[in-house]
């Protein structure tokens, strides 16, 4: 198929598995679909690493409507693990543990009827929103916040939900967070933030910890991580993400991946 057929302007619905970048699950469309190898592609809304879910993908002339693609609200379903904080707002940080008072998933569920609709929220310090000519993660990486002010923008919260409470044991968490730090690709600090977790959990092996999920309806640029941050903190607590899907994208939604 020639590189500007128009059957290769489109949208793409794809499945970005946990451990891959953006451009990575990119990368691996296109070797499974040899016609777009050389067609431009790009993502329209980010995810994490460590996120896994739908990822918009616009290929050929449909670029050029990017912007209307990035404006469609995101659905998430997210874990948050009590006690844990790190410099990342995700498992893929360097973890400080601190003891907590918990909140009842009660508590937790009257919150969130009560969560704000539209709200200025931070962007987390590992983000890529460019400051002074830099992304956030650059300044972080180097050492250097306190040099800058982070930004905030405006999202909304259209609806978000608490659906389950569970404990896991130290052991059961630490290889979960073994496996998960070892499926990214490339140079995220793996070997130093392993370490961090692996000191803060074999001596706590049978301690068991609490992870509540949660759903989410939310307007483009929202994070995730850094509203579970700010959420524990309205508890006097600490949390951090451990779990991120993206299950709906505008009226895309997981089972019509490609």
């Amino acid at each position: 198929m020639e590189k500007n057929s128009p059957e290769l302007n489109k949208a793409h619905l794809l499945y970005k598995k946990m451990g891959e970048t953006p451009n990575q699950c990119v990368m691996r469309f296109k070797r499974e679909n040899p016609d777009y190898s050389v067609v431009p592609m790009t993502y329209a809304g980010r995810l994490d690493p460590l996120a896994e879910g739908l990822l918009l993908v616009l290929s050929g002339d449909e670029i050029r409507d990017k912007e209307r693609y990035l404006d469609l609200k995101k659905t998430y379903e997210f874990q948050m693990l009590w006690g844990f904080e790190t410099d990342t707002l995700d498992v893929l940080g360097v973890v400080q543990g601190k003891e907590i008072s918990l909140p009842t998933s009660i508590e937790i569920k009257k919150a969130l009827e009560n969560v704000p609709g539209k709200f200025e929220q931070r962007y987390p310090a590992y983000s890529s929103k460019p400051v002074n000519g830099l992304p956030l993660l650059e300044w972080a990486r180097s050492g250097k916040l306190h040099e800058i002010e982070i930004p905030s923008h405006e999202v909304e919260i259209f609806e978000a939900t608490h659906i389950s409470r569970k404990t896991i044991l130290g052991s059961d968490l630490l290889n979960e967070v073994k496996t998960k730090i070892k499926s990214v690709i490339g140079d995220f600090r793996q070997k130093e933030i392993l370490n961090k977790w692996v000191e803060l959990l074999v001596n706590n092996m049978y301690k068991e910890y609490t992870i509540d999920e949660i759903s989410i309806t939310v307007s483009s640029g929202f994070y995730v991580r850094q509203f579970v941050s700010d959420f524990s903190k309205s508890f006097d607590a600490v949390a951090t993400t451990f779990y991120i899907k993206r299950t709906k994208i505008g009226e895309y939604e997981v089972g019509n991946t490609q």
